[in-house]
């Protein structure tokens, strides 16, 4: 089996890529490094440093692949309501480059990663049936691209699943980004002797996935009889707010100190967990990785690349009043 990923150089598109050159597949991947580790690529794996917009590019590169995994993405949600150009053009339009491809050389089945941001401010748990309302672009983009992949493999026949993973962490994700990776960032920070920042009161609750977890779900969609569903990926027995996730990481780097306060970010929902249901149904989806592990594994993973300061490499399109002084001062 042939089997291509998008986003090869991120966490989930690593960790995919590794699974299936682990299974015996042949596996090739792209990605454009802006927003990946490139020692995370796999050397077994065939890399092309090519960007998902790039039809002509995405049309060769996936010739004769049987399973494409869309994992490439910006995935800023709290940027994307300053720069919603820039994030709006790396969601949607690289998902209908890559969907393009894979209707033009007759992939079996296209894997895409959607996210919890779809879903907005709605009742929690979130359920695959409840009604999005996304509060953001980047929810905004996410949902239009799943619609597009829908509409799309409606009309040429592609078979296709919408995986939702819920805050995916673990070694190999990026930690000196600013704009996204919670986790990754507060550990970061720790680990220079810097406290954990957190937006508003932190009474925020979320669920965070880990890459062990979210893996055999996430390579079970490409062949169990499931084409056209949209599941989610994430923990639903544990929840946690950011205020203990904070003392989590403080706890795990030995930071002695208090997490900072700053002002609160728009259009970020307050309560955002899922329910794991569906996969648990269908991909047989079990939480094995408690949240303090995972932490743990992210801890010792940054201390052997070293601490890193931040890399600010986003534009800020709209600067107002309401910019988080922590991107517009680079005080993270």
């Amino acid at each position: 089996m042939r089997v291509h990923v998008t986003g090869v150089a991120g966490l989930i598109g690593s960790h995919g890529a590794r699974h299936w050159l682990d299974a015996g597949a042949e596996v090739s991947g792209n990605d454009h490094l802006q927003s990946g580790y490139l020692d995370n690529i796999d050397p077994r794996c065939k890399f092309r440093a090519v960007d998902c917009t790039e039809l002509a590019a995405m049309v060769r590169i996936t010739e004769g692949v049987d399973i494409v995994y869309h994992c490439a993405a910006t995935p800023h949600e709290g940027l994307s309501v300053f720069s919603p150009t820039t994030i709006t053009d790396s969601v949607f339009g690289a998902t209908v480059t890559v969907t393009t491809a894979a209707i033009i050389n007759k992939v079996k089945r296209l894997i895409t990663m959607s996210s919890m941001a779809r879903y907005g401010a709605i009742e929690v748990p979130f359920r695959e049936e409840n009604t999005p309302q996304p509060e953001d672009p980047y929810g905004v983009a996410k949902l239009a691209s799943e619609r597009e992949v829908a509409l799309l493999s409606k009309v040429h026949g592609l078979e296709y699943v919408i995986a939702v993973p819920h805050n995916v962490v673990g070694p190999g994700q990026r930690y000196d980004d600013p704009y996204r990776n919670v986790v990754a960032i507060m550990i970061n920070r720790c680990l220079q002797g810097k406290p954990p920042i957190i937006y508003g009161d932190g009474t925020q609750m979320r669920c965070f996935t880990d890459i062990d977890d979210a893996l055999p779900p996430l390579t079970r969609m490409a062949s169990y009889d499931i084409a056209g569903e949209t599941i989610n990926i994430g923990p639903d027995e544990h929840f946690v707010s950011i205020n203990k996730l904070a003392e989590l990481v403080m706890l795990a780097t030995k930071f002695e100190g208090e997490a900072l306060h700053v002002p609160p970010r728009p259009q970020e929902v307050k309560l955002a967990t899922c329910s794991a249901d569906k996969a648990r149904k269908l991909l047989g989806y079990a939480t094995t990785v408690p949240l303090e592990q995972t932490i743990e594994k992210m801890v010792a993973w940054i201390r052997q690349r070293g601490p890193r300061p931040f890399d600010y490499y986003l534009p800020l399109e709209i600067v107002s009043e309401k910019t988080p002084k922590t991107w517009l001062d680079r005080l993270i």
